[in-house]
C-alpha cells in the first residue's frame, strides 16, 4: 500500500473520529438535558463510527487513528521510524481537523476552546484502565486469527468504558488534543490534557504487558 494511503487513511479516520464523539457530544446536549443521556448519545454514537472506520481502514494503515496504538505497533519493529513519526502527525491533525469541522456544523466558533477541567487521581486511574484495556484487546483479543472480530471488540471495549471508567475513556492522545479545542459536552480543557496523555502512555504500556504475558507461544 502506497504510503500516502496509509497516511490519508489515518488522518480521515482520525478526523471522522472525532468529529463523531464532538459532533454528537454536541448534538446531545441539544436533545436532552439528561446527563446520562447524553453521555449514551455520545458513546453510541462513537462506538457505532469506530465500528465502521475499523471494518474501512484496516487493511490501508491497520486503522491506528491513535499514537499509543501506533507507538506500540513501532515497539514490535512493524513500522519504520520516520513512517510511525508520520502517523502520529497526521492522527493529531486530523483529531484537530475533526473538532473543528464538528464545531462549525454546530454553528460554534472553528476553535472554541474547552474550559471542561478533567483531573484528579481517581480520573486519571481512569484513563490508565481505559487505555490499557484498548490495548490489550488490541494486541491479544484482536489480533492474529482474531482479526476479523478488531471491529467488534475494539468499539465495544470503548462503549463499555464510557460508562465504568471515571475518565469516559479517551483512551487516545489524538483525540484528547482534538477534544480540547471544542468547548461542547466532550470537550477538555487544554491545561487537563498533558496529565491525560501521561494516564493513557502509562496504560499503553501496561496492556502491552499483558499482552505479552498471555500470548500463546
Amino acid at each position: 500500500m502506497l504510503k500516502i494511503q496509509r497516511l490519508a487513511s489515518e488522518f480521515i479516520g482520525t478526523a471522522t473520529l472525532v468529529l463523531a464523539v464532538v459532533g454528537s457530544g454536541a448534538m446531545a446536549v441539544n436533545l436532552s438535558n439528561d446527563g446520562g443521556v447524553q453521555l449514551l448519545i455520545n458513546a453510541l454514537s462513537t462506538v457505532l463510527v469506530l465500528g465502521i472506520l475499523i471494518s474501512i481502514f484496516s487493511a490501508i494503515s491497520g486503522s491506528h487513528f491513535n499514537p499509543v496504538v501506533t507507538l506500540v505497533v513501532l515497539v514490535k519493529s512493524k513500522i519504520e521510524k520516520v513512517e510511525a513519526l508520520l502517523f502520529v502527525l497526521v492522527q493529531i491533525a486530523g483529531a484537530l481537523f475533526g473538532a473543528l469541522l464538528a464545531n462549525v456544523m454546530f454553528e460554534l466558533p472553528a476553535v472554541n476552546v474547552s474550559t471542561h477541567t478533567r483531573g484528579g487521581f481517581a480520573i486519571w486511574l481512569g484513563e490508565v484502565i481505559a487505555t490499557c484495556g484498548l490495548i490489550f484487546i488490541i494486541e491479544y483479543g484482536a489480533s492474529g486469527t482474531r482479526g476479523n472480530l478488531a471491529p467488534i471488540l475494539i468499539p465495544a471495549w470503548i462503549g463499555g468504558a464510557y460508562f465504568f471508567t471515571s475518565s469516559t475513556s479517551f483512551a487516545n492522545p489524538a483525540v484528547t488534543i482534538g477534544r480540547s479545542i471544542s468547548n461542547t459536552f466532550s470537550g477538555i480543557a487544554p491545561s487537563s490534557v498533558g496529565a491525560f496523555i501521561a494516564a493513557q502512555l502509562l496504560g499503553a504500556s501496561l496492556g502491552f504487558a499483558l499482552s505479552v504475558l498471555f500470548t500463546r507461544k
